[in-house]
């Protein structure tokens, strides 16, 4: 397994596992999560992107956002044929790592009230609920924030 920027051409991979992984939850809400619906081009652009690679498939990917004070976990999406691998928690560790590496103390995220096998398991991974909070595109939706500080490993 390796870890990389996703580069342009990687786009239509990073919207087919997005929309594979986020699948259960489209479901579940009756509407694709807001990671379903995101313009990816902008943020590859960026360097926002990284794909966790298995050999030539693409296993993973994870969406970060550099801060002056913290990191942002903007997606984690593992796919579906690579899922029960503990691949989220690799992506979180690479999180921690690239926190570290731009010298900010703590990552954050966000999900959706409903996703509580994903707050869960962020919890169980060291981040901590700070607030709930309507989601402004989604009326009616709810936002758990999250934040861990990078100096404490899983």
């Amino acid at each position: 397994m390796k870890i990389r920027q996703a580069l342009t051409g990687d786009l239509q991979a990073v919207v087919a596992i997005t929309t594979d992984a986020y699948a259960p939850y489209t479901a579940l809400f009756g509407a694709p999560p807001i990671p379903v619906t995101e313009d990816y081009a902008p943020r590859i652009t960026r360097g926002e992107v990284w794909l966790l690679e298995d050999g030539s498939d693409l296993a993973g990917l994870l969406v970060l956002e550099r801060h002056d004070d913290h990191a942002m976990i903007f997606s984690v999406a593992v796919s579906p044929a690579f899922q029960g691998r503990r691949l989220g928690i690799a992506l979180l560790d690479f999180a921690d790592e690239q926190a570290r590496s731009w010298g900010v103390p703590e990552v954050r995220l966000y999900t959706n009230s409903r996703m509580e096998r994903n707050i869960a398991l962020y919890s169980a991974y060291g981040y901590r609920e700070t607030g709930r909070r309507a989601n402004p595109y989604r009326p009616g939706w709810i936002l758990v924030d999250m934040a861990k500080p990078v100096d404490k490993a899983a």
